[in-house]
């Protein structure tokens, strides 16, 4: 058996990512001294929001006997410092990663949160835990709730808001078949809704049962979305004692890509939002919150506990202390450092080495805080919380400030500043192309506009997770509707899902015909393909539908992606209107929301199809965001296949199956974006339904065109 014991060197990567080499070898020193290190560090560069909210006046001297108290009383509970080691369940962690955790926080006089699945036997010895109540109560029963200090009703999470846990089949071994009851080898995979809590009458009836089995405070955790200030208010109502926000890039053992990266919103807008509606109303004294997701160091704590959190969640710091690399194959289950492998008696953490690194890192972390706050003249912790008048906002969105409430530099910046397609994006397109199923992946998200830069509009834009004020609906084990239907009922899809073939050559047309017809889709070209009009939308008349540059009765309209041709959707001899990125000038984005928003305003919206079309186009996510911003469908290049297969060494067949691959695999995450949102039908709900999305720093005057919220808003 091979048994971790020391730290092992970090692989470079290919793309972007938050967990850059400089924040992982800072967690390290801390994890190998328990002394401070550095504090407010800055990295104004950054596309992340918290990164550019600085503090204003502050020395920035570190010494090893700091005078500043960062102990809190929460609940009745002492903290020696104010953090939670948040919530990774015995599964998705090879169990003394679990142990070592819960011991950490032991020692140090912090908390942990057990995750969902149920106890480990030797983590039910200690006691400064919170055991996790979620929708599948996978081995928790009341001997279970009865272990630790608190109890955390889990509705949802930073890494996959709107869905239900997932822990492959891969890591169901023998002993997690046992605690969880259920069979070895096959994947666990959560309800989306707890199907006892539709609402927050249900939260609430749940809180209260749990506080009076129990005796205990009890929590509830959520995903930071759409609608966070008025979830956390609820719970408030409902008497939870706290929430715990975990916000978009939060980590996690498994997750499909999708969801992941385009859901969500970032965690100090959610907490900065929640904080002023609590206040607002009243219901901020004797009400915790805890912010998760991202929480890489002291100076990010302390950012959050002045935009108003009380304590600050780390997971993935916590993995890094105690040998993390950052290799991003959790959900596979071999894990070099026997932290989130599968248990097979293969390899093993060992448990002093990862208790030992766990505990240096609290206290050096513990020292850095206490630091921060002698340098900004604060006796103690409790000083910070909600001083946003220490904070300044550096090239943030004037909105975004407002929603932070604290000073800065109103900043419009610039949309398109990335590259469309990056190594891990490819990878996620090569990886959908050979299985036709939702790609799955673990640890945060890199995703822009926090981490990557953004490539186009649509990289600012997150959906949205369905979350206590109406339940998500399950994407595994309910039916959710993605067909489409166009020119006025007469042409079916199974998705608004079109694909271009214009620049392909024949062989590769008749490849993307019998895609079509297998799929139930369409292609895009100049004239219908023999033995395939019935799929084929062509401007030669013989297809099931037909395109024209010039409006004729019947056919749909092909224009440039231009605001100026706005005044020509008024005629109503057409079926519908194309509009070509590739052509334009202007953003399809910005011209298909100005579309559908004139023709709603001249009431005719229903009578058109409002189809969009474009080269630039990568994935599921950017045809959901668009059908949201107003679209009925989205033509897609056909060539978008070879970004990952090499036509000149592949077979036809295999190609062919990757297309076929391709189209399954988009409907599969078209269903988990919706079941996320919340929605049944997509062509009866999401079109042109904005308020379904949330755009993160995105410029004023280009979300004021596209009519879409910022983040974080009421």
């Amino acid at each position: 058996m091979l048994i971790s014991n020391k730290y092992i060197q970090v692989p470079s990567k290919d793309y972007e990512s938050f967990w850059t080499l400089e924040k992982i070898e800072h967690i390290r020193k801390l994890a190998l001294t328990g002394k401070p290190q550095k504090i407010f560090d800055e990295n104004l560069t950054s596309l992340r929001i918290l990164d550019r909210i600085t503090f204003k006046d502050h020395k920035n001297e570190i010494t090893e006997e700091p005078q500043s108290r960062t102990d809190i009383i929460i609940n009745g509970i002492y903290m020696s410092t104010p953090l939670y080691l948040g919530d990774m369940s015995y599964g998705a962690l090879s169990g003394n990663p679990n142990i070592a955790i819960v011991r950490a926080a032991e020692l140090t006089n912090t908390l942990a949160g057990t995750g969902e699945g149920g106890l480990h036997p030797e983590i039910a010895k200690y006691k400064r835990f919170f055991v996790q109540w979620a929708s599948a109560r996978f081995g928790v029963d009341i001997g279970t709730l009865m272990a630790g200090i608190g109890i955390v009703i889990k509705i949802g999470q930073g890494a996959k808001p709107g869905i239900g846990g997932h822990l492959p089949g891969s890591k169901v071994t023998e002993p997690i078949s046992v605690l969880r009851r259920i069979p070895k080898g096959i994947d666990a995979l959560s309800p989306a809704p707890h199907h006892d809590i539709y609402s927050i009458e249900d939260l609430g009836q749940r809180i209260e049962a749990l506080k009076e089995a129990t005796g205990k405070p009890v929590y509830v955790k959520v995903a930071a979305t759409n609608y966070i200030p008025y979830i956390v208010s609820g719970i408030a109502r409902m008497k939870a004692n706290g929430v715990i926000i975990d916000g978009h890039g939060a980590g996690t053992g498994a997750t499909p890509f999708v969801v992941r990266d385009n859901v969500g919103i970032p965690v100090e807008l959610a907490v900065a939002s929640a904080d002023n509606i609590l206040r607002r109303e009243g219901l901020r004294d004797n009400f915790t919150i805890i912010a998760a997701g991202r929480v890489s160091s002291a100076t990010d704590a302390a950012k959050l506990i002045a935009l108003g959190a009380d304590v600050v969640s780390i997971g993935t710091a916590a993995l890094l202390a105690m040998g993390c690399i950052q290799c991003d194959k959790c959900h596979i289950g071999y894990c070099p450092t026997s932290l989130t492998n599968k248990i097979d008696g293969t390899r093993i953490l060992d448990l002093d080495f990862g208790t030992r690194g766990l505990v240096n890192f609290i206290r050096g972390f513990t020292l850095e805080l206490a630091n921060i706050l002698d340098n900004l003249g604060l006796r103690s912790i409790k000083e910070l919380k909600g001083r946003r008048d220490l904070l300044f906002g550096n090239n943030l969105d004037e909105e975004t400030l407002k929603i932070l409430g604290i000073e800065g530099t109103p900043y419009e910046q610039e949309v398109k500043m990335g590259e469309l397609w990056d190594r891990e994006r490819l990878s996620y397109l090569h990886e959908l192309v050979n299985k036709g199923d939702a790609v799955i992946v673990s640890m945060g998200s890199n995703a822009p506009p926090d981490v990557k830069k953004p490539a186009r509009i649509l990289d600012w834009l997150r959906s949205d997770g369905a979350q206590v004020t109406r339940p998500s609906i399950d994407p595994y084990r309910e039916d959710i509707d993605t067909s489409f239907y166009l020119n006025q009922g007469k042409v079916y899809l199974s998705l608004p899902l079109i694909i271009d073939v214009t620049n392909l050559d024949r062989e590769l047309k008749k490849m993307w015909g019998w895609v079509a017809l297998a799929t139930s889709t369409m292609i895009f070209d100049m004239n219908a393909l023999q033995n395939y009009e019935e799929v084929s939308f062509s401007k030669d008349d013989k297809g099931i539908l037909t395109w024209s540059t010039t409006p004729h009765y019947d056919k749909y309209l092909l224009l440039p992606s231009d605001s100026y041709r706005l005044n020509d959707i008024t005629d109503r001899k057409v079926s519908g209107f194309i509009i070509d990125e590739y052509i334009g000038n202007d953003d399809i984005e910005l011209v298909v929301s100005d579309i559908d928003t004139k023709l709603k305003d001249l009431g005719t919206r229903n009578y058109y199809d409002l189809i969009v079309k474009s080269r630039n186009l990568r994935d599921s996510a950017d045809i959901f965001k668009l059908l949201l911003l107003g679209a009925d469908a989205v033509i897609l290049p056909g060539d978008i296949i070879f970004k990952v297969i090499n036509t000149n060494v592949s077979k036809k067949e295999d190609i062919k199956e990757k297309a076929f691959n391709l189209i399954v695999g988009f409907k599969k995450e078209l269903s988990l974006l919706a079941g996320a949102s919340g929605v049944y039908s997509i062509q009866s709900t999401i079109v042109g339904n904005r308020e379904l999305l949330r755009a993160v720093n995105l410029s004023s005057k280009v979300r004021e065109v596209l009519r879409v919220k910022p983040a974080g808003s009421l």
